[in-house]
């Protein structure tokens, strides 16, 4: 038996990078899971695979997360778990030098998106009396980074509001933690080091930033992932858990 016998787990941001790899953890678990995300090719292929259901998603859009919870409820008839996941870096600006729009975009990606899954996803769990969610944060919302004031300030915010949820919801027994990856090897992380200053410097710094030896691996973020959303967790509820290597021990 997997640990997610049964379950229904909605992932946004789920055709690539750690969304793809928790998708696939979590199918391999016996979860059915519903990938949310605005790469239409990426996503219906990937449900495909898992035997899931697509949903187009664009997570900064109220009435398309709404429709998007609707979608997994009208196609399984209820919602185990939730993985507010889609994310940008934006860009790497000092706070003076960075715009306006890039601010907005990515507040309205990370911090937002992240508020619109779990506004319209708890009326669903707390009448069942049940459920998990689980916000995909960063240690940079733990250890900020310099020139990058909108990415630090949203999974900060992100830390925060999930604290809170986890909190106010307790009573339904819903429990509500996020994870903090450390620099892993993505499609984020690749354009990240393309647009920097000096790619081959930021890409030799990001190999040696934790303690540990090595990057982390989307693999490793979703073996973390699954112990979040599943019953070995089931008294671990406002936790922000960093997967890093030890950079955060620091």
């Amino acid at each position: 038996m997997g640990k997610l016998d049964d379950k229904i787990a909605i992932i946004t941001g789920a055709a690539s990078g750690l969304g793809e790899a928790c998708a696939k953890l979590f199918a391999d678990e016996g979860a059915r899971v519903v990938i949310a995300d605005i790469q239409d090719d990426a996503g219906k292929a990937l449900a495909d695979e898992l035997g899931g259901l697509y949903v187009h998603t664009d997570v900064t859009i109220p009435k398309e997360v709404e429709a998007l919870v609707q979608a997994a409820v009208d196609q399984y008839g209820r919602i185990d778990i939730m993985m507010n996941n889609a994310g940008i870096d934006g860009e790497q600006a000092p706070t003076p030098q960075s715009t306006l729009e890039n601010w907005n975009r990515v507040m309205d990606v990370n911090m937002n998106g992240v508020y619109y899954g779990m506004k319209y996803v708890l009326p669903v769990m707390i009448e069942a009396c049940s459920g998990v969610i689980l916000n995909t944060a960063s240690t940079v919302g733990l250890n900020a980074m310099g020139a990058l004031p909108a990415y630090s300030a949203s999974k900060a915010g992100v830390i925060h509001l999930t604290k809170s949820v986890a909190i106010e919801n307790a009573g339904w027994r819903i429990r509500a933690n996020a994870i903090c990856p450390s620099v892993v090897k993505t499609p984020l992380l690749e354009h990240f080091i393309a647009n920097s200053p000096d790619p081959e410097q930021t890409q030799r710094g990001f190999e040696s930033l934790n303690p540990l030896p090595g990057m982390v691996t989307p693999e490793a973020v979703a073996r973390a992932a699954l112990f979040l959303v599943s019953d070995d967790s089931e008294f671990i509820s406002g936790v922000a858990l960093p997967i890093d290597g030890g950079y955060t021990a620091r």
